[in-house]
């Protein structure tokens, strides 16, 4: 079995594991974070109606903008405060964040900081 393969497989692990903790509702969504090699992702998503409120990603232009990287910290804080005007557009001031079996450190945490600056409470 290749390297990959076993990442993969032990990010998944760890993902099931803590999603039963972690719990979009109405009053407070679970703010999703996904990360590959070149991209960012964040969504808001309510697990109860099986809703995504708000959602970025680098691959957008308003993201992207003139970053030089769209896989970096840079990136992920600006993907951060994003996520965070685009949600309380929508009326979410608090949520939920799921690291989606990530390592909270780097990028993840970046993400994480960004939201927070922006005023989105976790």
């Amino acid at each position: 079995m290749s390297r990959i393969t076993d990442r993969k497989q032990r990010r998944n692990k760890i993902k099931r594991r803590s999603r039963h903790l972690v719990r979009g509702t109405a009053n407070r969504p679970r703010l999703a974070v996904y990360r590959s090699l070149r991209h960012l992702y964040a969504q808001v998503i309510d697990d109860e109606r099986g809703v995504t409120i708000a959602s970025v990603s680098t691959l957008d232009k308003a993201s992207a903008g003139d970053l030089s990287s769209t896989g970096g910290r840079e990136a992920g804080k600006r993907v951060g405060e994003l996520i965070a005007e685009r949600a309380k557009s929508q009326g979410v001031e608090s949520v939920v964040f799921d690291r989606g079996g990530f390592q909270y450190h780097g990028v993840i945490r970046a993400i994480a900081e960004g939201a927070r600056e922006a005023g989105l409470k976790f």
